[in-house]
């Protein structure tokens, strides 16, 4: 049985003419006949009683064309979703977000889902690299926006670097250090709190680089948190400095620390690899297009 001979079933019945119907659907006569008698076959009932000029369904055929209409209903329906869904207006989509690209991007996502794609379900995970790449892994994520830096390697992971963002030291308007005539040094900042996102190895490389051992996070992270909007209201409020991504808190005051930081957020798109793309992602790439810069 196949659901074309399903929509000739509807067609007949709607018509009553075999003549009517196969037009409507754009078949001969002939060729509707062989696929009613076909569909009769499978069925070993007849589904239409020949009066005359006119095709009356029997009582079975009367049951067989409410199930058919629910199936090619059902099946409409799937077409159109399929198609909202290519056009990115239903579905669902699944995303993971790192702390740094989670502070530019989840408001201004959940504002255009919102408003521009009502008809897409959207589902946002925070957390670390570690704990994201496992829900991909478990394909509870359908992606990851994450710091490249931070992510593995690994053959089953498919990565897209879009964006570098610059990182600096911040702190609040007003605070000791921006009333110094010079710069200051690093050992300058560790007479403060430092407050920091989670880093990267490669993140803890160029800092010990430029400010020697005692700049590894380990050392040098007094507050740590995956949260950069919390770690930024701490920083509003008090004396401590935060190291994240300039454009996170662009109400806070750049350190020109000497020497210069001179490390970049790296961030990027992270799938499954050989995996189709759930089809809504692309409004998340746009969104990166658009935010994800300094």
């Amino acid at each position: 049985m196949k659901l074309v001979q399903l929509q000739h079933l509807i067609a007949l019945a709607h018509s009553g003419s075999f003549s009517q119907a196969a037009s409507d659907v754009f078949l001969t006569q002939s060729a509707l006949s062989r696929s009613i008698r076909a569909l009769e076959d499978e069925l070993g009932q007849a589904l239409f009683d020949r009066i005359g000029r006119r095709s009356e369904l029997t009582p079975f055929g009367r049951e067989v064309l409410a199930r058919a209409q629910r199936l090619v209903d059902d099946a409409d329906d799937i077409r159109d979703s399929g198609r909202l869904m290519k056009q990115g207006h239903a579905g669902i989509i699944r995303l993971g977000m790192g702390s740094g690209p989670g502070a530019m991007l989840m408001t201004p996502l959940l504002m255009r889902m919102a408003t521009q794609y009502p008809g897409v379900h959207v589902e946002i995970s925070r957390g670390s690299t570690d704990l994201l790449v496992q829900a991909l892994r478990a394909k509870t994520l359908d992606a990851v926006v994450l710091d490249a830096r931070s992510l593995k390697p690994a053959a089953d992971l498919s990565s897209e670097v879009l964006h570098e963002m610059r990182g600096a030291f911040l702190c609040r308007p007003g605070h000791p250090l921006t009333r110094k005539r010079k710069p200051p040094s690093f050992d300058a900042l560790m007479q403060y709190p430092l407050a920091s996102t989670p880093l990267s190895d490669e993140v803890a490389r160029i800092l010990m680089e430029r400010y020697g051992p005692q700049a590894h996070p380990s050392l040098c992270i007094t507050l740590r948190c995956d949260e950069i909007p919390s770690l930024v209201d701490v920083v509003r409020q008090s004396d401590a400095i935060l190291l994240a991504i300039r454009a996170a808190a662009p109400d806070l005051v750049e350190l020109q620390v000497q020497p210069a930081l001179a490390a970049m957020a790296r961030f990027g798109l992270v799938t499954l690899a050989g995996r189709s793309a759930a089809p809504a992602l692309e409004i998340v790439l746009t969104l990166m297009r658009e935010l994800l810069h300094d």
